[in-house]
């Protein structure tokens, strides 16, 4: 049996009527029969029309059941658009697979009809069908998931920049409230909030407050003086308010030397030394 268009599984596909389109869409409707507020039928018939003509256009180049040839591209391409789509409207991988799977039940149904009674010719024509299908399916599955991790990426940059916002207290005072773990990722995004916000405000004095963090260890130490040093080379001072008595005493066993960046134990405190330095005080209102 060719691998080619010889093939009775490329010749169904090549078919221009739209008799394989119908029995398609009808497969399709039950497999989505409850994600009608996701999409219309005639959308779904559109996205399947067009499906089914760069599939055309690739058996008409001489296409095999390799999809990773060039002259699948365009199929390639089409399928990636629609797991794009369908992973930001908020269909499942299965219902997206599903586009693609769909379409072996109307192949097969016309390769019995064309098979006959030939059940050596039947397995090698449903054997094509299935390996043909099967790689198109799982590429779409491949797809969706390449969208959701971006989409899941881009989420989680924009909860570590909103987890660490950095406040203006005063003129030429900043604060940075931490609040969870300080890991690598998150310590660089903090940086550049905070040397950033140094930059636009010109400000001299930063305070770190940890009062969030729940516990600092070697390594959550390491990034703070990191950011530290950082900020000194932006030309501004650090203070470090926060410090429990638990966190003290960790500190002192890790070894970690703080000798030259004050600490205070709450924000209140800070500011009050942050004032102090600017030649500035807080009044209480009358």
């Amino acid at each position: 049996m060719s691998s080619q268009t010889g093939s009775s599984v490329f010749a169904i596909l090549k078919a221009g009527d739209d008799s394989l389109l119908d029995a398609w869409m009808k497969g399709q409707a039950h497999a989505l029969i409850s994600r009608k507020d996701l999409i219309k039928e005639n959308e779904l018939r559109d996205q399947s029309r067009k499906f089914l003509a760069v599939v055309r256009t690739a058996v008409e180049k001489g296409a095999g059941s390799d999809i990773k040839s060039d002259v699948w591209d365009e199929a390639r391409d089409y399928l990636k658009s629609i797991s794009s789509s369908r992973a930001l409207q908020g269909f499942t991988p299965t219902e997206t697979a599903m586009f693609v799977f769909s379409l072996k039940e109307p192949v097969f149904d016309r390769l019995r009809k064309e098979a006959g009674n030939n059940a050596e010719t039947l397995a090698a024509e449903l054997w094509q069908a299935t390996t043909l299908l099967d790689q198109l399916g799982l590429y779409t599955t491949e797809m969706y998931q390449k969208t959701r991790n971006e989409i899941i990426g881009r989420q989680e940059a924009e909860l570590l920049e909103l987890s660490t916002p950095v406040v203006q207290l005063w003129d030429g005072i900043l604060a940075l409230p931490l609040v969870g773990t300080l890991d690598s990722s998150r310590t660089q995004v903090v940086m550049e909030s905070l040397l950033q916000r140094i930059v636009d405000t010109g400000s001299e004095i930063a305070i770190i407050d940890i009062t969030g963090v729940p516990t600092v260890d070697t390594l959550v130490a390491q990034h703070l003086m990191k950011t530290i040093a950082a900020t000194r080379l932006m030309g501004a001072d650090c203070i470090i308010s926060g410090i429990r008595p638990q966190i003290a005493q960790t500190i002192v066993h890790l070894g970690v030397d703080l000798g030259a960046v004050t600490t205070k134990a709450t924000l209140a405190d800070a500011l009050a030394v942050a004032l102090k330095r600017l030649g500035k005080h807080a009044v209480a209102a009358v």
